[in-house]
């Protein structure tokens, strides 16, 4: 009942801060809006539509290209928009692009919509609306956590709503204005850690035990990040990502930092589950032979430490390797050595992020099951 009673208590807090922070961001957007000078001769707006009817489908040669590529006349049905309930005639593949999709009848899509000073319409399709298919996966997420953990499910999700809460009301915002990346997640860690620890496992010695071990782990990666971005030379703008956030806040946002505090992020998620169970197995072994002393408390959670740190470095590595596919497949082939490929920034960054998280993974072991064995050798 206890556990119950602070998750309900902490989700209503962050439902009530939300609230509280979106307002003020609504304000913020709307006197913002409100400065803007109105332009009359030009309008722009994002549409959605669906497709309705396929009137034409060939294949042609456009202007400027060199080989065959699909061509699509489509009638679109707007269903958001200015022009809601609406038909529109649009063209697919009247332009030389290396993406071009093939649309169905059904297809919702996001279309850009404009009219020029002369008062001339002009579509083009941008992309799909994943909405719908986003939220039955979603749904299909909370259903399998509370059928299978029940309570603990539902709590572990009160714990994942307050980092995303954290997250975007928080750490982005604090980012985006130019704060400190580097402290800024710090402090967001501070809140995130507590908070969704004592939610997925109670308030006990455990979890006390499991936040201590995540935070000092957490300090630990911190400072190999900052030394090895520092060593490596690092800059951050190896992704194009970095390129466009400076040019659209031109030295407002501190890029190198900002790797920094993502290495720092991706981390803690992992750091969950790792000191979790090191702190259960010396909790259980105390239990199972109160005779116990630290060292050998330790010695015997950290057999199964072992194991831990070979499984979970593996899967950050898969997971790193995962993200960056496209990147590994662009050098698979290239005629380029070895050493010259790894020095370049955009390899040597996913480098440093993949080496220094496992580092703290790894350490993260030992930390929690030390602390563990100190705190729980004198159990009765």
């Amino acid at each position: 009942m206890k556990q119950i009673f602070i998750t309900i208590s902490l989700f209503c807090f962050s439902i009530f801060f939300s609230l509280f922070f979106s307002s003020q961001v609504l304000a913020q957007n709307e006197a913002g809006f409100n400065q803007q000078l109105p332009v009359a001769e030009y309008k722009e707006e994002i549409l959605e539509g669906k497709v309705i009817q396929i009137l034409e489908e060939k294949r042609i040669i456009p202007i400027g290209a060199k080989k065959h590529q699909l061509y699509q006349k489509l009638e679109i049905l707007i269903t958001e928009g200015s022009l809601k309930d609406k038909k529109v005639i649009i063209e697919n593949g009247n332009l030389a692009i290396s993406n071009l999709q093939k649309y169905k009848i059904g297809d919702e899509l996001v279309i850009n919509y404009s009219k020029n000073f002369k008062g001339n319409d002009s579509f083009y399709i941008t992309d799909y609306i994943r909405r719908s298919a986003l939220f039955w996966l979603f749904i299909i997420f909370v259903v399998m956590a509370v059928m299978i953990s029940r309570w603990q499910g539902i709590a572990s999700l009160a714990g994942m709503a307050i980092s995303f809460f954290v997250i975007f009301k928080f750490i982005l915002p604090k980012i985006s204005a130019g704060n400190d990346p580097v402290q800024i997640a710090i402090l967001g860690s501070l809140v995130i850690i507590p908070a969704t620890f004592l939610l997925s496992h109670g308030i006990n010695k455990k979890t006390g035990i499991a936040i201590a071990g995540t935070l000092i782990s957490l300090v630990v990666t911190g400072v190999l990040a900052n030394v090895f971005i520092e060593a490596s030379k690092l800059t951050g703008f190896a992704s194009e990502e970095a390129g466009f956030l400076q040019a659209y806040k031109p030295g407002l946002i501190n890029i190198k930092g900002l790797l920094l505090a993502g290495i720092i992020i991706g981390v803690l998620g992992v750091l969950d589950d790792i000191t979790i169970s090191q702190s259960a197995i010396v909790q259980q072994l105390k239990t199972t032979n109160p005779k116990l002393k630290a060292g050998e408390l330790y010695k015997k959670a950290m057999a199964v430490g072992k194991d831990h740190i070979a499984s979970m470095v593996n899967t950050l590595i898969l997971v790193y390797t995962g993200a960056a596919l496209p990147l590994l497949l662009l050098f698979i082939d290239s005629p380029r050595p070895f050493s010259e490929v790894v020095n370049y920034e955009i390899v040597a960054a996913e480098i440093v992020r993949t080496l220094v998280g496992s580092i703290g993974l790894i350490l993260a072991v030992p930390i929690t099951t030390l602390i563990a064995s100190l705190l729980t050798e004198h159990k009765a």
